[in-house]
């Protein structure tokens, strides 16, 4: 097939959960698409924006459940793009952001297709901002850190030294492996009355938080019934949590309270 035949893929990062805080080029890809692969972490409300003609093709995975193998994902990018069509492979958060983007791109790279990427808002940042937790703050936070708490990828992470490497530790897909990062950071030298929140579904309607320290998260997090998708934010700048509270905190939000901090020594500002 002739470079001309070929389509071409957009990597399109959608953003943490609220729908309006995808890019502008995003919402132009998915207006433009012929092909749109979707996470399961992407806001079906974003479908909106394709043509009633576009094809829309689920390709999520959640914890314990893989609709799409990731080498199957990456041959249907390839064999739509070899068909001419436009395709938007839409991805939640950032593509190359704990996304898997970095591995689709080089398998387009290999078959020579054409490809963007669309960088999106990580959850990272964002999810922490809704929360009123800044990742920096001059006097608390100079430096953060983004890492996977998946308990394949996060066994050989040396949580201890990288808490005292950086201010705000912002863990990814740590949920279930939740005691093991905590009883990790303790181990390193952590301080047990470092404070934690869990954030839940950030930026969405359906946001939830709660705090604690690195000593107390776990329990208090045993009765909680937090639900992927949700990160860990290890940094002393969730202290400003209750004055910088900013989003609509009746939207089934577990309150942040003194009391999730208050039994590891500490007290929220």
């Amino acid at each position: 097939m002739a470079p001309t035949d070929l389509g071409k893929v957009f990597l399109v990062g959608a953003g943490p959960g609220d729908p309006e805080l995808i890019t502008l080029k995003g919402k132009r890809c998915l207006e433009a698409a012929d092909v749109i692969l979707f996470d399961e972490l992407a806001n079906r409300e974003l479908l909106e924006f394709a043509s009633s003609a576009t094809e829309l093709i689920y390709v999520g995975k959640k914890p314990g459940q893989h609709c799409s193998d990731q080498r199957e994902i990456e041959a249907l990018l390839i064999r739509h793009a070899r068909q001419g069509k436009t395709v938007v492979r839409l991805k939640g958060g950032d593509p190359f952001v704990f996304g898997r983007g970095g591995e689709e791109a080089l398998a387009l790279s290999k078959a020579g297709i054409p490809y963007d990427v669309v960088p999106g808002i990580s959850s990272a940042i964002a999810a922490p901002a809704y929360a009123g937790i800044p990742v920096t703050h001059r006097s608390l936070a100079s430096s953060f850190a983004v890492v996977t708490g998946h308990k394949a990828a996060g066994d050989g992470i040396k949580w201890g030294e990288l808490a005292a490497a950086v201010d705000t530790l912002v863990i990814l897909m740590g949920l279930h492996n939740l005691d093991g990062i905590m009883k990790g950071l303790l181990s390193g030298g952590c301080p047990p009355e470092r404070p934690v929140a869990l954030i839940q579904s950030g930026t969405s309607t359906q946001q939830r938080v709660l705090a604690g320290t690195v000593a107390t998260i776990c329990t208090l997090a045993a009765t909680a019934n937090f639900q992927s998708p949700t990160l860990i934010v290890v940094s002393e700048a969730v202290r400003l949590r209750n004055q910088l509270d900013w989003f609509d905190t009746t939207m089934g939000e577990i309150p942040c309270s003194a009391q999730g901090l208050e039994n590891g020594g500490a007290v929220l500002l």
